[in-house]
């Protein structure tokens, strides 16, 4: 699809083109007199109309989308009134929303998360709730504002009750941090994956070194937060598969933590990605509970044999459900497990198996992912090869999810969306109350530092007084993080120095005047 836009300015059409790409597949966009002799297949026009109180308006105004497809004839307008004045912001929402109806209206396609493309859409409403709104009285100023569909909206509001059921403070941990460890090896790399992940097949070498200079990052960073007072909420091992190292590396590991990490008898949760069954063995589950980690990830993602060998994860379903057993068998009380649907080749049945199976098991939490097409993914390079369900399929194998995990007494707690998703509709966290995975809300809702450790771990910078936002990035691959520890870890500390520096001088200052207290 060619679409020439006419009346975006270039700081919208972003925003813009994230929407349109909900309707269609790869359109390629030209702005205004972009066009060339080329005879668009749609011209995009759009205005706004009374803005600073012109044509008649006052403290509004109205954005117009035309919409015309020159070979067919076809004219489509759609009008929506832009409240808040001459505010630019109020504008482009107005567009966006006039844009949405004309488009829905032309395809017949209807966008359940309105205008929202964002990742993260539960943080419009606690931003709301932050501010002293009700969560109910939020659900309908962001449904009224976004477009977001009746049933989204209540997703929404029954995730952030959730949320603060289960962490009431989670507006005020800003002072604190999440650590999050990346180990970038799995036994092999699933179809569908994008993360870190290497192939620990003849690695061991490389595997020794990575550990030595994530030891070395871990250290330098614990030093750092236990000199400056810095607490730390929660840990979380991901990667790749952080249970691929070997039993007798994993003690080492979680030990040097204990003796490097501030507080770690005041951390609120560990959690380590076991995701791969073929990693699990009874040696490494008695290391987990040698250092009280009390919560792990067991992922099937599907109970469909034929679906596992054609992503790549060389696993049978059997070792998933051994796997998980072995767990229970020692002691293992808090078990995540992630399903994905829409994988190639299963629809409602497959889903239907595949939730009949997790029954069976009843883990104490379920993520559901939706699947997407992400840019360097095996999956997205050969997509002729991985064929899957269509956009009603897929929305129909979501609700039957959720109508399941309600019977079951699952409760959502936190949901993330991605570009490229299938049926543009999300990943949603399921947990039995008291069970969510306090981590997912900390680093979902964005409400406090994440310090990323390991290969291919991010930084995500949080100021505890402005919510600002920065990142940091350690390499992705081994050998490139082994090379350069030294200087991301220098990089990581200065940053945490200039965000937190002003919280550890004003401590340093309180306990001076505490001790000439005491002296006195």
């Amino acid at each position: 699809m060619r679409i020439v836009v006419k009346g975006a300015e270039p700081s919208f059409r972003t925003s813009l083109e994230h929407l349109v790409r909900l309707f269609y597949d790869e359109p390629q966009f030209a702005y205004d007199d972009e066009g060339g002799d080329e005879t668009p297949q749609m011209i995009l026009t759009l205005e706004v109309r009374g803005r600073g109180g012109e044509g008649g308006h006052s403290g509004g105004g109205e954005a117009v989308a035309v919409l015309e497809l020159p070979e067919e004839g076809v004219v489509r307008r759609a009008a929506h009134r832009a409240d808040g004045g001459d505010e630019t912001g109020a504008f482009r929402k107005a567009l966006l929303h006039a844009t949405l109806r004309v488009l829905e209206e032309h395809t017949g396609m209807r966008q359940p998360w309105g205008i929202l493309t964002g990742v993260r859409p539960t943080k419009l409403m606690h931003r709301k709730v932050k501010n002293g709104v009700p969560p109910e009285r939020a659900a309908v100023e962001v449904a009224a504002e976004t477009g977001v569909d009746a049933d989204k909206t209540r997703l929404m509001q029954r995730i952030v009750e959730r949320q603060l059921a289960a962490v009431p403070d989670l507006y005020r941990l800003g002072e604190e941090v999440s650590v999050y460890i990346g180990i970038p090896f799995c036994p092999t790399k699933c179809a569908y994956c994008t993360f870190p992940a290497y192939s620990i097949q003849g690695r061991q070498g490389s595997v020794s070194s990575f550990l030595d200079g994530l030891h070395y990052e871990m250290e330098k960073t614990g030093q750092w937060l236990r000199a400056h007072g810095i607490r730390i909420t929660t840990v979380y091992f991901g990667g790749g598969t952080p249970t691929s190292i070997t039993a007798e590396e994993m003690d080492r590991l979680y030990d040097h933590m204990y003796r490097v990490f501030p507080e770690m008898d005041r951390v609120r949760e560990v959690t380590v990605e076991a995701g791969r069954p073929d990693t699990i063995t009874r040696e490494k589950l008695a290391v987990l509970k040698r250092w009280n980690i009390g919560r792990i990830s067991i992922n099937p993602q599907s109970y469909i044999q034929e679906t596992l060998n054609a992503i790549g994860r060389h696993h049978t379903v059997q070792e998933t459900i051994d796997a998980f057993r072995l767990a229970r068998e020692m002691g293992m009380d808090n078990i995540n497990m992630d399903l994905i649907i829409g994988l190639p080749g299963e629809g409602r049945e497959e889903l239907a198996y595949t939730l009949e199976q997790t029954e069976k098991l009843m883990p104490e939490s379920l993520t559901v992912h939706t699947l997407s097409f992400k840019r360097a993914s095996e999956m997205t390079r050969n997509k002729d090869k991985y064929r899957v369900a269509g956009r009603d399929e897929i929305g129909d194998m979501m609700r039957m999810a959720s109508a399941w995990t309600d019977s079951k007494g699952y409760v959502p707690y936190y949901l993330y969306r991605q570009k490229n998703i299938l049926g543009n509709l999300e990943n949603i966290g399921y947990a039995l109350p008291g069970y969510e995975c306090l981590y997912n809300i900390l680093m979902m809702e964005e409400v406090q530092t994440i310090v990323g450790l390991g290969c291919g771990a991010s930084s995500k910078l949080i100021d505890p007084a402005t919510g600002g936002i920065s990142r940091l990035a350690n390499p992705k691959e081994p050998r490139a993080y082994i090379e350069q520890v030294g200087r991301y870890t220098d990089g990581k500390i200065e940053a945490l120095q200039q965000l937190f520096g002003n919280k550890a001088r004003s401590e340093s200052s309180r306990d001076a005047v505490n001790a000439a207290d005491s002296v006195m």
